[in-house]
Formats: structure tokens, C-alpha cells, sequence
């Protein structure tokens, strides 16, 4: 049921997904690098700093909350033996065709158009910085937070050619 009375926890989801990222070992510094890397040779006169305040811009945007809400916490309930079988098994082993993890980053990527799906396919793709962590360590379960560190590069990045069309 929907509840007209209950109001989007907007400063508790962004808390959320900033401190559950700093726990699994994420430095949003080390996005803003991979994002600054990627834009400078398009736009020249892009600093880090603006790019620091894109990345915070797009991390306060609902549609971004929740999905790297329910991404983390697939990652961390399947890590810590919560989610039932088969689904455990598919998420532990990241199975290719599984393609959920893909579709939740998608829907994150693509709230600034399609640029932000076509970078979401690069980042995927050349795993930058950072991004090659996640999609390497056999210690834990990155199913998801790899596609969504992905996405939200992605995302930032369409902010920017947006911002600077």
C-alpha cells in the first residue's frame, strides 16, 4: 500500500548509500578520478572539483538511491548467507546471465539519457581505477557494487556532457 503520509527519507538514503560505499572499501575521491580522467580530454576546462560537486549532485538523486540501496544490500545479504538457493549461488557466482545487476545499474546510468547508458557499457567494459577491484576480488560478493560504481561514473559522466553540450 502506498502511504501518502510517508515522506522519502532523502538525507537517510543518501547516508546510506555514502557510508555503506565507505564501508565496502569505496573512496568517492576515487570516482571522482576515474570521472575527471574520463571528461577532461572532452572538456578541457573541467576541474576536479566540479566534478567532486557532479558526483554529489547526482549521489542526492532518488532514482540513484534506490537502486544502489537494493544493490548493496544484495551484495551484503548474499555475502553474509541470507538470500536464499538458487538465487544465493547466482549472485555469489555472478552468473552471466543473470544480467539483474546490469539492468539496476542501466536504470541508474540512464538518468542522464543515453549517454549515460553508453558510458555505463565502456565502464563495464575497460573496468577503470577502481572499478577493476570490484569486479576482480574473489573475497567477497561485488555482483552489484561493481555495475553500480560503474553506473554511477556513468551517470556523472552524462551529467557532464549534458552540462557542458
Amino acid at each position: 500500500m502506498n502511504n501518502p503520509q510517508f515522506k522519502y527519507p532523502d538525507t537517510k538514503a543518501y547516508n546510506f548509500v555514502v557510508n555503506r560505499l565507505h564501508e565496502r572499501g569505496v573512496d568517492l575521491e576515487d570516482l571522482v578520478a576515474i570521472i575527471y580522467q574520463t571528461q577532461k580530454k572532452f572538456e578541457p576546462t573541467l576541474t576536479a572539483d566540479r566534478c567532486r560537486k557532479y558526483l554529489t549532485d547526482a549521489l542526492h538523486k532518488r532514482e540513484l538511491l534506490n537502486n544502489a540501496m537494493v544493490m548493496l544490500e544484495l551484495d551484503r545479504l548474499t555475502e553474509a548467507g541470507q538470500i536464499a538457493e538458487p538465487l544465493s549461488s547466482i549472485i555469489r557466482n555472478d552468473v552471466g546471465v543473470f544480467g539483474v545487476d546490469e539492468t539496476l545499474a542501466l536504470q541508474i546510468a540512464n538518468i542522464y539519457g543515453t549517454i549515460g547508458t553508453t558510458n555505463f557499457g565502456y565502464f563495464d567494459r575497460v573496468k577503470k581505477g577502481i572499478l577493476a577491484k570490484y569486479d576482480t576480488d574473489s573475497h567477497h560478493v561485488n555482483t552489484f557494487i561493481d555495475d553500480l560504481l560503474a553506473a554511477i561514473v556513468a551517470a556523472v559522466c552524462g551529467k557532464i556532457a549534458h552540462q557542458y553540450a
